[in-house]
């Protein structure tokens, strides 16, 4: 589907080509791994990583082979991403700890029916357990947080790509283009963040403008995030675009207790 969401002035492949360059690099780690994810939604999922860029998995009565990449965002603790060739307008996307056995699943669709004036992108959130579900995991369980509410930064993705973010309230988000082929341009957005652990997060938004989503994974200690834009392009293709960047924090606004956004 052509691009008709929103009246901006750029389209998708206007930025798209030079979003990894500050990524983290995949991993063969999991390579001949297989690894349970139990969900607290009821799904649960069977991954069998056969090759760097290639996974078996099993859903409940589905199954397949499909492109999936892994990259290690953290101690122990991996980025993992898969498309499925049968479904192409939907991904699923986990952060998984092998240390404290902590799951958060990010099912991403493009739907195709009328949506009004939502984004055209959906986003799932389930948090899960990896092995065996009866056996506890340790440390954190993913939840939504506020902690960004109130933080500009910069989000430096190429020497010439750069955008600033300001986390307005618990469902949106600013964003400008600071150095890039959009400078000037901006918007505001739906986003969500959940707290995977200290100083660890995961953040998706949902834009308004063109058929725009994404998933990172921020990880504070080390000043860089990792993830993808998930879009539909001028030519009606999905497009799952590897993306990264090292961050600046710039200033953090603190509200009164009786003023506090949503």
């Amino acid at each position: 589907m052509p691009q008709q969401e929103g009246k901006t002035d750029y389209k998708y492949e206007d930025y798209a080509s030079e979003l990894a360059t500050h990524r983290l690099p995949q991993t063969a780690a999991l390579v001949n791994q297989t690894m349970k994810i139990s969900l607290d939604s009821g799904t649960s999922f069977d991954l069998e990583f056969i090759d760097r860029n290639k996974v078996t998995w099993q859903s409940d009565d589905e199954r397949g082979t499909d492109w999936c990449e892994v990259v290690e965002v953290a101690p122990q603790t991996y980025y993992i991403d898969i498309t499925f060739a049968r479904e192409p307008r939907q991904s699923q996307t986990f952060v998984a700890s092998v240390q404290t056995r902590q799951v958060l699943a990010v099912c991403t669709t493009m739907r195709d029916d009328d949506v009004g004036k939502e984004p055209r992108a959906a986003h799932e959130f389930s948090p899960g357990v990896l092995g065996d579900p009866a056996v506890p995991p340790t440390g954190r369980k993913s939840a939504p947080t506020r902690d960004l509410i109130g933080l500009r930064g910069l989000y430096v993705y190429s020497p010439g790509q750069c955008f600033e973010h300001i986390y307005l309230n618990s469902k949106r988000y600013a964003w400008q283009c600071i150095v890039g082929p959009l400078r000037g341009e901006g918007d505001v957005d739906l986003a969500t963040v959940y707290k995977f652990d200290d100083d660890q997060y995961i953040f998706a938004f949902r834009e308004f403008g063109l058929p725009v989503s994404t998933v990172f994974f921020y990880n504070w200690d080390q000043m860089r995030t990792t993830g993808k834009f998930f879009a539909i392009g001028e030519d009606g293709a999905i497009a799952n675009t590897p993306a990264g960047a090292r961050i600046k924090k710039l200033s953090m606004a603190f509200y009164p207790l009786d003023m506090q956004p949503l």
